[in-house]
């Protein structure tokens, strides 16, 4: 009986696991509701942002804003990489660092320096375990990203790169296009890329002026955009933690449905091996 007692025990141990990830993907699921809400709301303004920057667009008055600078030869740029601080969300945080190395890779043949900045826990001990050197790194935006998140991220890097001292910024993050779907995407943010132009330009009534505007309008452009950026990203997370949690759940059930079989099948067996003992011993005592 002691296999009987085992297979019991191990039946628990499964039972207590999927009751754990059962739990774990509600919570994911939730979450990922929420999530998902966030990115749909920041979306109204930064297509708003990219409308108005692409109908005051001139190649003229580009040049009068530093953000638009197109640098002819780049020599450094800003890798911004988001990022969770939790596991037990798949390849999630594996893909994410696979996009860091290609843009690594590919700025290194191009013979730019690189300068990493790294958000979430998974992502900062990725690159301490392989000794590489990280310019910044913060483990408090994962979960709830604002707005104000956002612009400590990449406020001083638009002023670094208005003086010249960077010339592009890079943001790695998982693009949520559904909850199936959240491919890591590496964007330039830095310089600004002015938007195509759809249908004719509409006959604004600017007030003061376009390189007023413009002046106010294109570091909130690079702000949203970092700010979608997480948003998306903590909704790729919570997509591929629920994802994992229901894998792992089904996966319980039938290592539950195989335990439960082949426990039947040992104690009928004995119940069998039982019953022959006894006819056994009554067959020896008649004879």
């Amino acid at each position: 009986m002691a296999k009987g007692r085992e297979l019991k025990g191990r039946i628990k141990s499964v039972e207590n696991t999927r009751k754990i990830t059962r739990t774990m993907e509600m919570v994911a699921t939730s979450k990922m509701k929420r999530a998902q809400d966030r990115v749909v709301a920041a979306r109204p303004f930064a297509n708003s942002l990219t409308e108005v920057i692409a109908n005051l667009y001139t190649p003229e008055l580009a040049e009068s804003f530093p953000l638009m600078r197109q640098p002819a030869v780049i020599k450094k740029a800003a890798v911004i990489l988001l990022t969770s601080n939790r596991g037990l969300a798949g390849a999630f945080n594996a893909n994410l660092l696979k996009e860091t190395r290609l843009l690594l890779s590919r700025l290194g043949e191009q013979n730019v320096e690189p300068e990493l900045h790294v958000v979430g826990k998974k992502g900062i001990g990725y690159f301490r375990y392989i000794g590489r050197a990280v310019a910044s790194s913060r483990t408090d935006i994962t979960g709830q990203p604002t707005v104000a998140n956002a612009a400590e991220l990449v406020d001083g890097l638009i002023l670094r790169f208005a003086s010249a001292e960077i010339d592009a910024v890079y943001v790695i993050y998982s693009k949520f296009n559904s909850a199936l779907s959240t491919p890591p995407t590496s964007q330039l943010v830095l310089p600004v890329t002015p938007p195509e132009r759809k249908g004719p330009r509409p006959d604004y009534i600017l007030m003061p002026s376009a390189e007023v505007i413009l002046t106010q309008l294109l570091p909130s452009y690079v702000r949203n955009s970092i700010y979608r950026a997480l948003v998306e990203n903590e909704a790729g997370f919570q997509s591929a933690q629920r994802t994992a949690m229901k894998n792992a759940t089904d996966n319980a059930g039938e290592m539950l449905n195989v335990l439960r079989r082949t426990f039947n099948r040992a104690r009928q067996a004995q119940i069998t091996q039982e019953i022959a003992e006894i006819v056994g011993g009554a067959s020896a005592l008649q004879g």
